[in-house]
């Protein structure tokens, strides 16, 4: 029999950064705040740990944090994880490269007038395109953060603004199409094309799904104005400020402690359930539960309602991720300056219809016969993340989001598959040879689902797809989008599977907002507090 907890004002289920960023702003609004997690660790998505030797430091899902740099937590320190709590992010003047097999690379850099000398090197016309392109980002981006760092606007009041002016009308249409549409409008040299698509596809989405192409819009800019962040020491101490916020504030985290339900009484939360104890809410229970997982943990709940929110989509695809720790840092054959870059995509191709070619066997479940890949020596950036004169690199390629065999057949082939990258690797990378790699960590999409079940559904890391049918306030469906779960009142979801998406947001703000709303607490007082 379960024992009985201590009773606290707010319980959170999962010490993901999404949960964690919640439980803080509650916790210095002064409620009594309880974080459980099932792992022996904290983080979710948000991690670094010695995976491969001792003293390699490897983030093992996020390693650039773009997206969070926007966040008002962020911008104006409002829980002190910067001021406070020691949290700093190196950010290189060149944030974005492709490598192409004859040498040659295209790099995005902070500075737009760099970034067009870049593509120049191709297309001058491209280079006055990008230009103009960029330009629009930049119109957008005040209107895209203010949507990005609130709870979502209602999908039809939103359409009903957006229709009813010229601008208005562009930036739906700026939304439905492909990134592909834009590209293939706007520029023509396949190599210019490649580049700017590739980031975007770190969303894990399809370059011709229609209603995505804000991202290709949005990398550009938020490129420039923030760089491509990585937190100094490994993507974890992130969640490390975090935590030491949440213990500053008098909350509470315990590892190890998994969730099995969530109490439902007459229709509100009023707790949950561990293996072996109850802790009981006052006020709010906050947890990590995907969509398609609702019935597995909250009784009572309209069936119509959960059988809605199991339809929601997964990610177009997947992430396959070799982790090495090297005895010499990466050094690459088109010479020194990619060495100072943090995020290097490699094309096998300099024509756009071959890198598309690749990514159509995942569509059906299928590996490709070639990867499309990307990684970087982490130690180049951030020399603390090993010991001094060695190398913390990873690979990453796209692969299916489902395979024939179930996805425990991921076990069976994942060697294979990372010799496969590893040789692609190769042609870019002059020292991936054996004899420098002193060791190896292979994550697979089923690595990434038994990491956290109740949050990478399918080893999906973003949550859900980012498609247009499921995002704002039609993520994951309508009637979850506020974060609230009808039919359980006072229990809020928090994840990568909730608006804005799956990418590193710090969106736990975004569900507490609601939650303050839902408890009569003043946020705005409360965010802008100075952390004494």
């Amino acid at each position: 029999m379960a024992r009985m907890g201590k009773t606290y004002d707010v319980v959170v289920m999962g010490a993901g950064h999404n949960g964690l960023v919640a439980a803080c702003y509650l916790a210095k609004a002064g409620r009594k705040v309880l974080v459980l997690e099932r792992n022996s660790w904290y983080g979710g998505g948000v991690l670094t740990q010695e995976l491969t030797v001792p003293g390699f430091r490897h983030d093992v899902h996020s390693s650039s944090h773009i997206m969070l740099q926007g966040n008002p937590m962020m911008q104006n320190d409002e829980l002190g994880l910067k001021g406070r709590f020691g949290l700093t992010y190196k950010v290189a003047e060149r944030p974005h490269a492709t490598l192409f097999p004859d040498g040659s690379y295209l790099l995005t850099s902070r500075d737009f007038r760099e970034t067009c000398e870049s593509i120049a090197q191709f297309s001058r016309r491209d280079a006055e395109a990008y230009a103009k392109f960029a330009e629009i980002g930049r119109e957008m981006l005040p209107m895209i953060l203010q949507g990005i760092y609130n709870p979502p606007v209602p999908m039809g009041p939103l359409l009903n603004i957006m229709l009813s002016s010229n601008e208005g009308t562009e930036a739906f249409q700026q939304m439905v199409r492909s990134p592909l549409d834009y590209v293939n409008e706007w520029f023509t040299d396949d190599r210019v094309k490649i580049h700017i698509l590739r980031p975007a596809m770190e969303l894990l989405q399809m370059p011709d799904e229609m209603g995505t192409s804000m991202a290709i819009f949005l990398f550009p800019i938020l490129q420039n104005r923030f760089g491509n962040p990585k937190a100094v020491g490994g993507s974890g101490r992130f969640a490390d400020a975090l935590v030491q916020a949440l213990k500053h504030f008098g909350g509470e985290i315990v590892t190890s402690a998994e969730v099995k339900k969530v109490i439902n009484r007459n229709g509100r939360a009023v707790g949950v359930q561990t293996a072996d104890a109850t802790y009981m809410a006052n006020e709010a229970v906050i947890a990590a539960i995907h969509p398609k997982r609702l019935n597995q943990f909250v009784d009572g709940l309209d069936a119509g309602m959960v059988e809605r929110a199991s339809r929601a989509k997964p990610s177009a695809m997947n992430l396959f991720q070799v982790h090495m720790a090297l005895d010499e840092p990466a050094t690459f054959f088109a010479g020194k300056e990619p060495e100072k870059i943090q995020m290097i995509h490699y094309s096998e191709h300099v024509k756009l219809d071959d890198v598309l070619e690749q990514l159509d066997p995942l569509r059906h479940g299928k590996l490709p016969k070639r990867f499309l890949i990307a990684g970087q020596d982490q130690t180049r950036t951030d020399p603390t993340r090993a010991p001094p004169g060695k190398g913390v690199f990873f690979l990453q390629a796209f692969v299916p989001n489902r395979l024939p065999e179930g996805a425990q057949h991921w076990d069976v082939i994942k060697n294979d598959v990372a010799d496969r990258i590893l040789e692609q690797g190769r042609q870019f990378v002059s020292n991936l040879s054996g004899a420098n790699i002193l060791g190896k960590c292979i994550q697979t999409p089923w690595d990434h689902e038994q990491h956290s079940p109740n949050s990478f559904v399918g080893g999906d890391v973003h949550g859900l797809g980012g498609y247009f049918s499921q995002n704002g306030g039609l993520r994951p469906s309508p009637e979850l989008a506020q974060y609230r779960v009808p039919g359980c009142e006072r229990l809020y979801l928090v994840g990568p599977f909730m608006h804005p998406g799956g990418s590193v947001f710090g969106a736990g703000r975004n569900t507490v907002m609601n939650v303050f709303e839902d408890l009569g607490l003043d946020f705005d007082k409360v965010s802008a507090a100075p952390v004494k």
